[in-house]
């Protein structure tokens, strides 16, 4: 393929999903992530598109929604070790909100092994991927369908949560970044999702290297009740998000990062895949004004690492992004 062929086609992506990574680039374009790069750069100086960590958006500053067709086959790999690695978290019993997103639903699909769990959550596909789940209960919100997620949002949505309580949040976004936290291009999104972070005791964002960095219009989650993130590792070369990810750690969020290896077949159902966890500063800040001024804090050996550090034959490995 010809430079201006490629560049043409790396363009019409970009257009048609907002954001692209430049794994995925390269891999539709079939050649190597450095000879995308070049073309993007090109691009850029173009301003028929804007470069952020490890992909491509559209220019503007502000990344747009991309419909679920689109989104479902973005970071497909990437996406598969975050929810391998957030499912572990998940134990028997527990009472859990999943939000909506093509990263959520494949975390979904893994927590229909966990019995006795309760999920509630305002995504069809979340709800349709635990419906046949044995000692699974499901609850949905209610409110209107928005077409483009499959989500439920507006006022009878956010109704439906006050009240509610869960020990954690799964969320996921448009954009991720140390100084404005969660974010989505909709505000009908934004606002329910603000609703479940009401509902959850702790705050767990999943979010794939493509989105740090990233700011769309509608804040979710500002950082400071962000209690973990689980990403997968970013590219060698990307030093901005490798920053991003050190920025929220000494924000106080707990980050963890999924290896290399997250998705490899021969793992056993069930099992923690490898993961890496950011180094922290320290205690993190306790939010107020949410579940009573009771928000989550973080500390060096958080419940939620004590449950994950429980699985049998697995042992943590610990990486300083400053090497990086």
């Amino acid at each position: 393929m010809f430079a201006a062929e490629r560049r043409q086609l790396i363009l019409e992506m970009v257009r048609a999903n907002g954001a692209v990574s430049l794994r995925e680039l390269a891999r539709v374009v079939q050649t190597s992530e450095v000879t995308v790069r070049r073309d993007v750069r090109a691009l850029e100086a173009e301003g028929l598109l804007d470069r952020r960590h490890g992909g491509a958006v559209l220019p503007g500053g502000f990344t747009r929604e991309s419909g679920f067709p689109q989104k479902s086959h973005l970071s497909t790999a990437e996406k598969t070790a975050i929810a391998d690695l957030a499912a572990s978290m998940v134990g028997e019993g527990e009472a859990i909100v999943v939000g909506a997103g093509t990263t959520t639903q494949e975390l979904a699909r893994r927590l229909a092994r966990v019995p006795g769990l309760t999920v509630v959550t305002n995504s069809l596909l979340v709800a349709q991927a635990l419906a046949h789940a044995n000692r699974v209960e499901v609850v949905m919100t209610g409110g209107t369908l928005r077409g483009t997620n499959y989500a439920l949002v507006g006022s009878g949505a956010e109704q439906s949560l006050q009240g509610l309580r869960v020990s954690r949040a799964f969320l996921s976004g448009s954009g991720l970044t140390a100084e404005r936290g969660l974010s989505t291009s909709n505000m009908l999104s934004a606002s329910v999702d603000r609703a479940l972070v009401q509902a959850a005791a702790e705050v767990v964002v999943l979010a794939d290297h493509t989105k740090l960095g990233a700011d769309t219009m509608f804040q979710t989650v500002p950082t400071e009740l962000i209690t973990r993130l689980v990403t997968d590792e970013p590219p060698l070369h990307d030093e901005r998000a490798a920053a991003e990810l050190q920025a929220l750690a000494d924000q106080g969020v707990e980050v963890t990062v999924a290896g290399p290896d997250a998705d490899a077949p021969d793992s056993p159902p069930g099992e923690r895949r490898p993961r890496r966890d950011m180094p922290l500063p320290g205690q993190r800040r306790t939010p107020t004004g949410r579940n009573g001024g009771l928000g989550p804090q973080l500390r060096s050996a958080s419940p939620l690492s004590d449950q994950t550090s429980a699985s049998s034959g697995e042992r943590a490995r610990v990486a300083d992004l400053r090497r990086r």
